[in-house]
């Protein structure tokens, strides 16, 4: 096994819809006849401004040929506050990998880049939503549960 992280670009735009449809396939337990095609639209229109103007970094994981896994992270900015005085913030998301493939190091790999590149752009405060099977790979690198925020489903 010799897997290859590349960095995503527009070039990719079809191979990053395509797994971000079978990210959001696999978190939500839907099946392979799940009415997608609003997701894939607006997932598309997503990849192609966001990779445009640097608001979303993007790597995708290979066996060779073979796509085996994807992870992305998402940057924006909220009103400064005390522990965060630029405001900007970063949401690591699209976190996957084939079933086939886990349990190799190739999420911490990726993670590991994602977190390096927010890093590089002097970001701190790093965010993700994970799911039960994630979540132990997230502990361990070092996230921590937030406690003071809310949502309005």
């Amino acid at each position: 096994m010799n897997i290859i992280f590349k960095k995503a670009d527009i070039d990719q735009l079809d191979l990053l819809v395509k797994t971000r449809v079978e990210v959001l396939q696999a978190a939500n337990l839907l099946g392979d006849d799940a009415d997608m095609s609003e997701v894939e639209a607006a997932s598309l229109q997503y990849y192609r401004e966001a990779l445009l103007d640097g608001s979303h970094t993007g790597y995708l994981a290979f066996d060779g040929e073979d796509f085996v896994g994807a992870g992305g992270v998402s940057y924006y900015r909220v009103m400064p506050t005390y522990h965060n005085p630029t405001g900007r913030k970063a949401y690591i998301m699209n976190m996957y990998v084939r079933p086939a493939y886990r349990r190799r190091g190739i999420a911490t790999q990726m993670l590991d880049l994602l977190v390096a590149d927010t890093r590089q752009r002097g970001i701190q405060s790093i965010s993700l939503e994970a799911t039960d099977a994630g979540r132990p790979l997230y502990t361990k690198y070092g996230f921590v549960p937030m406690e003071h925020e809310m949502e309005l489903p």
